[in-house]
């Protein structure tokens, strides 16, 4: 992890981020309705990761965003239920471990705010983040939580904390 550091995102940093996201939904072909590419906040991330109960992570190499992940109460649903929120990482990154320090980060905090579960939504085919949430407890259930207004997103998954 030499060069790799996992901070907190801040307010400049929100033009990088909106970028990384688009740019991972462009390269996999995610579908940009229903899904987080809508989000109406995406450039405002700092912002919307600043209310209470929610944190907002990028990790950075050589001063380059190259991932991000956070938690955010799951909306909709009992206040003991977060969701883990827009992971994305840029191609290079993935593979090397990284997300699963962001994970771990982010459950940390997650137990730290007094969630007892944390919820997801993913797609069929990113079979390597799917690997990844099972290998850290994530279980499949069979329909949403919460109102994410994430209708494209299919795959659904929850972990106790």
């Amino acid at each position: 992890m030499e060069n790799w550091a996992i901070r907190e995102i801040e307010k400049r940093d929100n033009p990088a981020v909106a970028e990384l996201i688009r740019a991972v939904f462009d390269e996999m072909n995610i579908p940009k309705v229903g899904t987080a590419y809508e989000d109406p906040y995406l450039d405002l991330m700092f912002e919307e990761y600043s209310k209470p109960k929610s944190v907002y992570y990028v990790v950075e190499n050589n001063g380059r965003i190259m991932g991000v992940a956070g938690v955010a109460p799951l909306e909709n649903e009992a206040e003991s239920i977060c969701e883990l929120q827009k992971m994305y990482f840029r191609p290079e990154t993935r593979g090397l471990g990284i997300g699963g320090h962001m994970m771990a980060k982010c459950l940390q905090m997650a137990k730290e705010f007094g969630f007892k579960q944390c919820y997801l939504e993913t797609m069929p085919f990113m079979h390597g983040a799917q690997k990844l949430y099972k290998k850290t407890g994530f279980v499949n259930i069979d329909a949403p939580m919460g109102s994410t207004g994430h209708t494209s997103c299919p795959v659904w998954m929850l972990k106790e904390l």
